[in-house]
């Protein structure tokens, strides 16, 4: 007999035969593809917004882990930040060091307060020194620890403990920073 057509997939599916082999790998390449190129240099984006973060939360992917800084209200246009590998977290004003566990640390800058900008009241529930609340790292390929450094003079300043210094990119979604760190260096999972 002749090879399978994939029209004939799903009548076969149906029928209780299974799919072509060819199909099932191709569908398996396809899923273990990742993005390569971020790079692991520094990435800015110059803007500011008074709109205050209301909440930090990270999630699993395929290829790489991700942090979510949420800033409702503030659109795409307000949001800057500044993320970068450094040896060391250290507080805005202070300058104390915060540790942050991992094999390197990024720091994130994110140019929204935690606080109310009238009240000073925090709209963001977390500490200077302390693990992100409600961010439990368990099972995560990438990301280590996240430590709350503070808000200070409009900024917040998130250390992201990571495996290895390992590639990243940024990006600015309608009222959220999004910072993506890879798994590995190579396409492959």
């Amino acid at each position: 007999m002749g090879a399978t057509s994939a029209a004939a997939a799903p009548a076969q599916a149906a029928a209780g035969q299974a799919a072509p082999a060819r199909t099932a790998s191709v569908a398996a390449a396809t899923a273990t593809a990742c993005p390569t190129g971020w790079g692991s240099t520094a990435k800015t984006r110059t803007a500011g917004t008074t709109e205050p973060v209301t909440n930090i939360r990270t999630g699993r992917h395929a290829c790489y882990d991700r942090m979510v800084v949420d800033v409702p209200g503030a659109g795409t246009a307000g949001l800057g930040y500044s993320v970068r590998y450094v040896a060391k977290l250290r507080q805005d004003g202070s300058g104390r060091p915060i540790p942050v566990g991992g094999g390197a640390v990024l720091e994130v800058r994110v140019t929204a307060p935690a606080y109310d900008p009238d009240t000073g009241a925090p709209t963001y529930p977390a500490r200077a020194g302390r693990p992100l609340p409600g961010v439990d790292l368990t099972g995560y390929r990438t990301f280590r620890d996240a430590r709350f450094a503070g808000s200070f003079e409009g900024e917040t300043q998130v250390g992201l403990g990571v495996r290895a210094r390992l590639p990243f990119r940024v990006l600015v979604l309608t009222d959220r920073v999004v910072v993506d760190v890879a798994h590995n260096w190579t396409g492959a999972r």
